[in-house]
């Protein structure tokens, strides 16, 4: 297995993504390669920092960076030499089995989107969130930000999408999938809510249980969480929000330090034809190393070829 790390990308690039790269050499088998893709000249001086053998690696060099700023499509098009739109290359040639950054986040679907492309039958791709429980585990929430606005059959999908990957991923048999709402009861919500539940509440493709709210996201009644990406960035923010006030309170508690991001590491992007993992841009050399790994987990489970057999 060959997964690319994009070494430019993330507000503490290249210091921590390269450490985390390091880290995640310790942790991979040695049958999974990691390709870093960057500026040589400032990757290999961090390696001889650190005492660590280059050979450990595979490095491609790239003289271009697509900055966190910068408009998404106009810089994929233009920066081709840029350490994004390599791994793209890479990732849709074969010379890559997952590519990973913490870089530009409307580079890396514009690149998803137009490179390696949306597998066919899918209407939109989306993300997804971790959402801890109280009594152990975690519920996927998901999409969490690509499209925030959204029609009832694309939510269908995305139950269908959240279901797969919390099957082959992370491991849940016959996960059972939420609607995110205002009420438990059918006819409760918005036309966005009801129209979908209407489509969901027949459905052979997924287990669902029927409406979740608010006060349920951390229990464990569902195994998914399907909702729009308006809403759902909203309660991931909400999250880190708490998570951020609780350590700024210098409160310790086992369960509120399972919310740090960190942990996790990335998302991958459901219903794209390869592996591809979007990180934090404030990712630390824990969450670059945990986005390696995780990366190397969804290409393992060959998710894409499991949700092109869904949609076929």
């Amino acid at each position: 297995m060959r997964i690319g790390i994009d070494i430019m990308g993330g507000d503490y690039a290249p210091s921590a993504t390269v450490l985390g790269a390091i880290l995640a050499r310790k942790e991979l088998p040695e049958t999974c390669t990691i390709v870093l893709i960057g500026d040589q000249t400032k990757i290999l001086p961090l390696l001889e920092q650190g005492n660590i053998d280059p050979a450990l690696f595979e490095i491609v060099h790239s003289d271009e960076i697509i900055e966190m700023g910068e408009h998404p499509a106009k810089a994929f098009a233009k920066k081709q030499n840029s350490s994004i739109a390599i791994g793209f290359q890479m990732l849709s040639t074969g010379k890559l089995d997952g590519f990973a950054s913490a870089g530009n986040t409307g580079a890396m679907l514009v690149g998803s989107m137009y490179t390696v492309k949306v597998i066919p039958g899918i209407i939109r791709p989306c993300i997804s969130s971790v959402m801890p429980r109280l009594l152990g585990g975690d519920s996927i929430l998901l999409d969490v930000g690509i499209n925030a606005d959204c029609r009832p059959d694309v939510l269908y999908q995305y139950a269908v999408l959240g279901s797969i990957y919390a099957e082959f991923v992370h491991g849940v048999k016959n996960p059972k999938i939420g609607l995110l709402n205002i009420g438990s009861e059918e006819e409760k919500g918005n036309l966005l809510s009801r129209s979908t539940y209407e489509l969901m509440k027949n459905s052979n493709d997924f287990n669902f249980i029927g409406n979740i709210e608010g006060n349920e996201l951390f229990g464990d009644r569902a195994d998914v969480i399907v909702t729009d990406g308006f809403t759902g960035n909203v309660v991931l923010k909400e999250a880190e929000a708490f998570y951020s006030l609780i350590k700024k309170r210098k409160i310790e508690d086992e369960y509120f330090n399972r919310f740090n991001f960190e942990i996790y590491g990335g998302t991958p992007i459901l219903g794209i034809n390869s592996t591809v993992v979007i990180g934090h841009g404030v990712s630390n050399d824990t969450a670059i190393k945990n986005m390696i790994i995780h990366t190397s987990e969804v290409a393992e489970a060959q998710i894409n070829m499991k949700i092109k057999e869904a949609f076929q």
